[in-house]
């Protein structure tokens, strides 16, 4: 057995829920990705998903693995401040980088406008 046959039904009702739920968010996330028209646009996808997503399924996995091992599991915390530590600076510095490439650009097209430069 490998322990989701054993699984309580008031254990499994949250995990699933909690899969499902951070499956959906997910999976809007990569919509956003794949269908929006700028960068700037997005990159919003992304970024704000993959903090309830990714913290959705660590909690699932919290609550699994406590229930079936009769202990508290708290690995899943570790990466969840990685996550929410780490995923919010990266956006900002990738749409930060873009923002200096749209603007070296538009530099590099109008040689003449140096109003910027003073």
């Amino acid at each position: 057995m490998s322990g989701a046959e054993s699984l309580p039904w008031w254990a499994a009702i949250p995990v699933a829920l909690l899969l499902v739920l951070g499956g959906i968010v997910t999976l809007v996330g990569t919509l956003g990705l794949a269908r929006l028209q700028s960068f700037y646009q997005r990159i919003h996808g992304p970024a704000i998903s993959i903090a309830l997503g990714a913290g959705c399924i660590l909690l699932a996995s919290m609550l699994y693995f406590t229930v079936t091992q009769s202990r508290l599991v708290i690995h899943e915390l570790l990466i969840s401040v990685f996550v929410l530590m780490t995923a919010p600076v990266v956006s900002m510095l990738i749409m930060r980088a873009a923002v200096y490439r749209d603007l070296r650009a538009a530099r590099e097209m109008d040689p003449g406008n140096d109003a910027g430069n003073s």
